[in-house]
């Protein structure tokens, strides 16, 4: 029988599909009604800084591995082979730099957003703008996240899309606004497990009804599906060694470095240790889950050679594959299609979850907050609890927009990470790395930056430009001679760039790899930065707040002068001197409650000060 009609669910399903929805709300209503009863906006939005290193290190994973990479991963290399694989080369620097460099700066300074900073380091002006950059990419990605599970219910089911859709957002913002940020934390925890759980099973039973592992292995090597080391330096080529293990690492760093939706995890940690800590432990997880995406993708392709069945189910993406080998390998076993659609919508509500927090919180502290400072306790925790549940609502329009699109759900989403992620991970570098960048020179690389992105972004929509290369679809039972098989590989290797290479002028430059959006971006904000900083007179030593800058130019520099390093401004020492030869503390900054957070005394102040220690004479935190 034809998987396309098999569009229902068994009583099994529903009760699997059932039972994550409702632990997902019953874990909401638990910390509604429990502890401080989310009564303070200190505990909705920060947990109360009380979280261990565990559910944190899961909750980030499960933020990243949303549904639209559960589903556009085994797509990618379901049609472009295991290049993609590569990008968890990136996952090394991209999650050693926010333990050592992003997560100190940040928990030092006690901080509820991380926008914050930009107003510690520069001024007003630069946060508000941060956060409107913010919103406006989470509330587009989030658009993505929830028509993602939606589409794919609809097409396992017959349910009806929009149905879906309101379902997803409405669950997720009612757990979000009664449970606050323990809630997120905790149902994350839940879901990863679900999440992993959904993807083995496809996989397992897909392995078993193709042939087995060396069955699958054989035919994913005839189709051409294992990729090897691209190291072509074309930055036009979608996907190379360069463009996934170095462009990847600024799109790592946009995301686990300076998004709000990570930062706010690593600011909810007891302790700067622990916040570490999480993010060392997500690196293997981040592993295991890129390898089950991916080895779902190769087990698909063993089962239909490259064959596109999308239109079996009344949709020219890509991504139904995904659904359409689901729905293949399940039908008959009861519970199991129930079990990855529950995944799905694991992954999805994790993330969605995550964002309508951190989006509350941004607009509550670094938007609110500052034009009514005496807002009263109450009324700004009601008020943040009003925050989510709009944005929650928000973003049930933006899913109607991502319907709209024709790139698959994976690109769409990393473009937008690219696109206004790299012009505000370039804002946090240019504060934390360069000590004479000023406010203009700050707004000016912003500006320009996600001006050059959405040029980049939108003109490669508009002419076409994806740089993809698309392999045969066909895996042919019988064996070439290795003679003959390397031949065919050097042709097709040395003839595919001449292919790409024809665009040039305008439509060559829409052709850059979407990988290279976040590194682009980056490196434009700090250059025109530096460049408007020195031409309007960059910032002095003394004015630069204690606490805010890194002792990367300090460590870089350490062989040149120090009357030279002095003038570069590279010798702030950890919490400026004062005259007489104490060190100052770190700035104190206003709880929710408006009163001034006290330093930490005792093991935690001696455990966070011990750890990742600075030396004395460089530009420290």
């Amino acid at each position: 029988m034809d998987p396309s009609d098999h569009k229902h669910f068994t009583v099994v399903d529903y009760v699997i599909f059932a039972i994550l929805l409702a632990a997902s709300m019953g874990i909401g209503v638990y910390y509604a009604l429990s502890g401080g009863r989310q009564r303070t906006t200190q505990e909705f939005l920060l947990a109360d800084r009380s979280m261990h290193c565990l559910p944190i290190s899961l909750s980030l994973i499960a933020s990243f591995q949303s549904a639209v990479a559960i589903i556009g991963v085994p797509a990618e290399i379901y049609t472009h082979g295991t290049q993609y694989w590569f990008i968890g080369c990136a996952y090394i620097l991209g999650l050693l730099i926010p333990a050592h460099v992003f997560i100190p700066v940040f928990y030092r300074l006690h901080l509820s957003s991380a926008y914050e900073y930009l107003e510690l380091r520069f001024n007003k002006a630069v946060r508000i703008c941060g956060t409107l950059t913010f919103i406006f990419q989470m509330v587009i990605y989030m658009g993505v996240c929830v028509y993602t599970p939606a589409f794919a219910l609809n097409k396992v089911t017959g349910f009806k899309l929009w149905g879906a859709v309101l379902a997803t957002g409405l669950v997720c913002t009612l757990y979000t606004t009664m449970g606050g940020l323990k809630a997120v934390i905790w149902t994350d925890v839940f879901q990863t497990v679900v999440m992993f759980a959904g993807q083995l099973a496809v996989i397992v039973v897909g392995i078993q009804q193709t042939g087995g592992i060396s069955e699958v292995w054989s035919k994913v090597w005839e189709g051409n599906r294992i990729s090897g080391l691209d190291l072509n330096p074309d930055p036009t080529e979608r996907h190379t060694f360069w463009s996934l293990g170095v462009g990847g690492v600024f799109l790592m760093l946009s995301l686990y470095g300076v998004n709000q939706a990570q930062v706010q995890r690593y600011l909810s940690s007891r302790t700067e240790k622990e916040a570490v800590r999480s993010c060392y432990m997500v690196f293997p997880s981040l592993q295991v889950a890129l390898a089950l995406s991916c080895v779902m993708g190769l087990v698909m392709f063993a089962r239909y050679c490259g064959e596109d069945h999308s239109h079996k189910l009344d949709t020219s993406s890509r991504d139904a594959m995904v659904l359409y080998f689901v729905m293949d390998m399940l039908q008959g076993l009861p519970g199991l299609p129930g079990l990855f659609v529950a995944c799905l919508f694991s992954a999805a509500l994790s993330t969605i979850s995550s964002a309508f927090n951190s989006l509350a919180t941004v607009t509550m502290e670094d938007l609110i907050k500052p034009q009514y400072p005496e807002m009263t306790e109450a009324r700004a925790t009601m008020l943040s609890k009003v925050l989510a549940m709009s944005y929650g609502l928000l973003c049930l329009a933006m899913a109607y927009l991502t319907h709209l699109m024709a790139d698959s759900v994976l690109q769409v989403a990393l473009k937008i990470f690219g696109m206004v992620g790299g012009p505000l991970l370039g804002l946090f570098c240019l504060g934390m790395f360069f000590p004479w960048a000023n406010s203009t020179g700050a707004l000016a690389g912003l500006g320009v930056g996600l001006a050059l992105a959405f040029w980049v972004g939108i003109g490669s929509i508009v002419t076409g430009s994806s740089g993809a290369r698309f392999l045969s679809p066909n895996c042919t039972a019988t064996l070439l001679s290795e003679n003959t098989t390397a031949a065919i590989q050097t042709a097709l290797s040395s003839a595919a760039p001449a292919t790409f290479s024809r665009s040039t002028g305008l439509k060559r430059f829409y052709s850059l790899s979407y990988m290279w959006y976040s590194a682009l971006n980056c490196l434009v904000v700090v250059v025109i930065g530096l460049v408007i900083s020195f031409l309007t007179g960059p910032m002095k030593e003394e004015d630069v707040t204690p606490g805010t800058v890194y002792p990367l130019l300090g460590n870089l520099l350490c062989l040149l002068p120090e009357r030279l390093k002095q003038k570069m401004c590279c010798v702030t020492p950890l919490g400026q001197r004062s005259p007489t030869g104490q060190r100052e503390p770190p700035p104190q900054h206003k709880e929710s409650n408006g009163l001034a957070s006290p330093p930490e005394e005792g093991p935690l102040q001696e455990e966070r000060e011990s750890f990742l220690p600075f030396t004395e004479h460089e530009t420290a935190v």
